[in-house]
């Protein structure tokens, strides 16, 4: 009954929780061509660069985490649905896909920054090579799949059209309202995309990049019609 509800009164967000799972599956079971590989975000300078992956990485997921795709279709499917029905389904998958591909876009002025850091902390593990060499390997290999710079580009709409709305969090007996939560988020992101932490391969720079493209598309759209927001 539930799975119809969604499906009926939210068809975008059904239709891409669907596709995003349908292609994991893909990623998981078709071989020996490496979708992953093909639909990934390389850096525009990179040799492994394609326009199509503007878009297609934001529809695969880390193949050897479920997590990452539990989560992201979760969040989609939590903080979207509300939104779909809000601006309505047209301009949801609007919004949806400027948000993921603006955060591809963002992503590849940071990507010589995220050299330059990942330089820095690995010239001593990498004997022989100089931080020079290390960087252009970075940007020559670097890859980024996932929905989470659509999604928090969704996130960071819903904290703006609905900061009052009590959420609970991870480990946090008491709800806390979005407006303070999804921020949170945020400063995250711009910590661990400032300061690289050894082993950490989160997007963050993508994730502010869909926080950044959300809020202000839903600002220009809600520009007029502020008493609707609760």
């Amino acid at each position: 009954m539930a799975f119809n509800s969604i499906q009926k009164e939210t068809p975008i967000v059904f239709n891409l929780i669907i596709i995003n799972v349908l292609m994991y599956m893909a990623q998981l079971l078709i071989h020996p061509f490496d979708i992953t590989q093909w639909g990934a975000l390389h850096f525009y300078k990179s040799t492994l660069f394609k326009p199509h992956q503007l878009i297609t990485c934001m529809f695969l997921h880390d193949p050897g985490s479920f997590a990452h795709i539990l989560f992201n279709m979760f969040a989609l499917w939590m903080f979207g649905s509300i939104l779909e029905k809000f601006i309505g389904s047209k301009k949801f998958l609007i919004f949806y896909l400027v948000c993921g591909v603006g955060a591809s876009i963002l992503i590849q002025f940071t990507i010589p920054f995220s050299a330059e850091q990942y330089a820095k902390n690995a010239v001593e593990l990498l004997q022989g090579y100089s931080p020079a060499e290390i960087a252009a390997a970075y940007k020559e290999n670097y890859s980024m799949i996932g929905a989470s710079g659509a999604i928090m580009g969704v996130m960071a709409a819903f904290a703006y059209l609905f900061p009052n709305t009590a959420l609970y969090v991870f480990f946090i007996p008491i709800p806390v309202k979005a407006k303070y939560v999804i921020p949170v988020f945020i400063l995250i992101d711009l910590f661990g995309g400032l300061y690289q932490f050894k082993g950490d391969n989160i997007g963050h720079f993508a994730h502010l990049g869909g926080a950044l493209i959300g809020i202000l598309l839903i600002m220009y759209w809600n520009r007029t019609n502020r008493k609707t927001m609760y």
